[in-house]
């Protein structure tokens, strides 16, 4: 029999801290699904969010290099592509006990920190911000970063990161929780970013305060300060109004005609430097704890019960037959582009519509204003996205994810057209935030468990796994939505004469650009989304491929002569041992410490012993009285119903007959079709 190829990953120092058979909220879900790739995330979100601006307003290139700062994020989308499909590929030629996923995690650590070095640390200050100036070094190392970025680094990290909770177990009801968790790490990163940042950004775009470094104020001359507001003219005209402070500091400089705040760019390069380096020890941080405190369940259950065709990855080209001909799975990457798709015309633009469509009671722009606007407004974004979070598991198990996700898409809609009314008025687009974050919940928090249901629906028909294809292509559209959606707005920030150099950032043009963007865009993608899940129905058959699974698993089993162990018996059997492993190295090192500081083992096992027996005693006792209060609920239940006439007991009977004959109708269906496709696929009826 072919053998597991032994592998680093495989070593102690590199196994999985997570032993339980079942997913459990903590440790795994809050440090495996949380805390790890936030911390990881972290990084992405600040590039998605902010390099556009770090390009344009520190480095000033809309000004000397309009034409790379629109088409870089498009041509790099290419690249975006290639470097998911050999991520994709990676992942299915990756068999070892750790995974085929978690090992590529480990793999983008490196990567991540180069990356980042070439895009804040390597790179040169501008020559020259004047219109045709030459900085080719600049650029180059900009190129190289962003591709090593976003079409090596990133997929590397987020590829294998989404297909955990695939793999982690068979359980819907799990996936739910973990994918709820994990969708709430992109919340969590892109709010740290975009509810904490904003409140810092001063640091990172800092406002220049010395007229002489500003070439518009050459020769100039200011008049003292009159209610903290001093007057600089140049050749008797008054261009640019200085804020100055008790002390007689200047704190801020604005251009009189734009009404926009002058930055310090060599100052807010120099901070972004730093600021990287702190980035990349937290990013370093996420991505060990995420790869120790998860478990791929699913493909050890291939490596142990499979086929040893099976544990071989399908070929591409069968994946790619597979996937096609189902129309789940195009429903669910159709929904995955357009949710992405405005999700990043959103986050890439609101910087620069907070900025641009609110001033402060003197009708100035600044970065200080629009960007306390921003974290204002995704601090009150995030509370029913929050309260989401906790009723989106709930709500799915009630209803089911597809119907969860197409009435929050309808929601979100409503909540887009809000935004419409009065689209400068801070009150009303905050209302339409708030609106579109909580229907955005469902297809935030579910989306991914939902998919692991289509992939085990492929899975129970045609007897493959396609979490390779299908995450390379998932993979491709979440990073490559970026580069398209920051070439959307880069385009129409350099159409409408965008330039934070001349303090040009706000005008008719520019305000109605970032309408349709940060509010248009997000709108017209749910609009789609609710139109398409009207059409989704893959949950109907759980059941029914988890059964498949295992049946297709026992006869290739048998076939082979191999003993078929139920993949519940041997994670349950895993983590009996685990335990008891567990259990014997407490034991041993507490032997240890008797001999050393001379206590009586026995004695010492003796408390613990007692200890655990007392605290089961409380758990027993705490279970006892929860089976109490459910037996006085029956016994009252049991009552009400002993006290209703014949004719009321009838009719109720006959109620839930009909139910059931309903219910029991709907799954002969259900089966029928089922079978049907098993059949069309070669596969045996259930």
């Amino acid at each position: 029999m072919e053998k597991t190829k032994k592998s680093i990953f495989e070593t102690p120092l590199l196994s999985t801290k997570i032993k339980s058979a079942n997913t459990k909220l903590f440790p795994e879900g809050a440090l495996g699904y949380f805390i790890g790739p936030t911390l990881a995330l972290l990084a992405n979100s600040i590039l998605s969010g902010n390099f556009n601006r770090y390009m344009s307003d520190v480095l000033g290139i809309t000004t000397w290099a309009s034409w790379f700062f629109n088409w870089l994020p498009l041509i790099s989308v290419l690249f975006v592509v290639l470097g998911n499909i050999l991520v994709g590929r990676l992942m299915d030629h990756s068999r070892t006990k750790a995974g085929k996923a978690r090992p590529i995690i480990l793999l983008s650590i490196p990567v991540s920190i180069i990356a980042l070095l070439f895009l804040f640390v390597f790179t040169p200050f501008p020559e020259s911000m004047e219109a045709g100036a030459n900085n080719v070094a600049l650029l180059v190392l900009i190129a190289i970063g962003y591709n090593l970025w976003f079409a090596v680094a990133y997929p590397l990290y987020f590829t294998p990161h989404s297909a955990l909770v695939n793999l982690s177990t068979r359980s819907s009801k799990d996936r739910s929780l973990l994918a709820t968790i994990s969708n709430a790490t992109a919340l969590a990163a892109m709010g740290l970013c975009s509810m904490v940042l904003p409140f810092f950004l001063s640091l990172l775009f800092v406002n220049q305060v010395d007229p002489a470094k500003i070439a518009e104020l050459q020769g100039y001359v200011m008049n003292a300060a009159v209610d903290g507001q001093a007057e600089i003219l140049v050749g008797g005209v008054v261009v640019a109004i200085a804020t100055v402070n008790a002390d007689g500091a200047i704190t801020q400089i604005v251009n009189k005609l734009t009404n926009v705040a002058y930055l310090d760019s060599q100052k807010s390069f120099n901070n972004w430097k730093i600021f990287v380096i702190a980035l990349i020890i937290i990013t370093f941080l996420g991505a060990v704890i995420e790869y120790f405190f998860t478990r791929e369940r699913v493909t050890e259950e291939s490596l142990n019960n499979g086929s040893l065709e099976e544990k071989k990855a399908a070929p591409i080209s069968r994946q790619a037959k597979a996937c096609l001909k189902d129309k789940f799975w195009w429903i669910i990457l159709i929904f995955f582009f357009l949710y992405q798709l405005g999700g990043m015309l959103k986050n890439v633009s609101q910087t620069y519509y907070c900025y641009t469509m609110f001033a402060d009671e003197k009708g100035q722009y600044s970065v200080a204003y629009g960007g306390a606007l921003q974290g204002t407004l995704s601090i009150i974004g995030a509370i029913p996205t929050a309260i989401g979070m906790v009723i989106a598991w709930p709500l799915s198990n009630k209803i089911g994810k597809g119907k969860a996700i197409l009435f929050g898409a309808i929601l979100s809609t409503i909540g887009g057209a809000i935004g419409f009314i009065a689209p400068n008025d801070f009150m009303v687009v905050t209302a339409s935030f708030v609106v579109k974050a909580l229907g955005s919940t469902p297809a935030m928090y579910l989306s991914l468990a939902l998919l692991a249901d289509i992939l085990d629906h492929q899975e129970a028909i045609h007897g493959i796994r396609t979490d390779g294809l299908t995450m390379t292509v998932y993979g491709a559209i979440m990073a490559g939505m970026t580069g398209i959606a920051t070439t959307v707005l880069n385009v129409a920030l350099t159409g409408t004469g965008y330039d934070a150099a001349a303090g040009h950032i706000s005008s008719p043009e520019i305000q109605t650009a970032m309408l349709w963007i940060f509010i248009g865009g997000e709108t017209v993608c749910y609009a789609l989304i609710a139109l398409i899940f009207v059409f989704m129905g893959v949950e109907k058959f759980s059941g029914l491929d988890h059964k498949a699974i295992i049946v297709d698993q026992k006869a290739a089993a048998e076939a082979e002569g191999r003993e078929f162990v139920d993949p519940a018996t041997r994670l349950a059997e895993e983590e009996a041992e685990a335990d008891r492993v567990a259990e014997q190295a407490k034991l041993d090192e507490l032997k240890k410490k008797c001999e050393k500081k001379g206590l009586d083992y026995d004695a010492e096992v003796a408390k613990i012993e007692k200890a655990e027996a007392e605290k089961q005693a409380k758990a027993d006792a705490k279970k006892a009285e929860s089976d109490a209060k459910k037996a006085e609920k029956e016994k009252e239940k049991q009552a009400k119903y002993d006290a209703l006439s014949p004719e009321e007991k009838a009719k109720l009977e006959e109620k839930a007959k009909a139910k059931q004959e309903k219910l029991d109708k709907r799954n002969a269906a259900v089966l029928v079709e089922f079978n049907k496709i098993r059949e069309a696929n070669g596969k045996s009826a259930l």
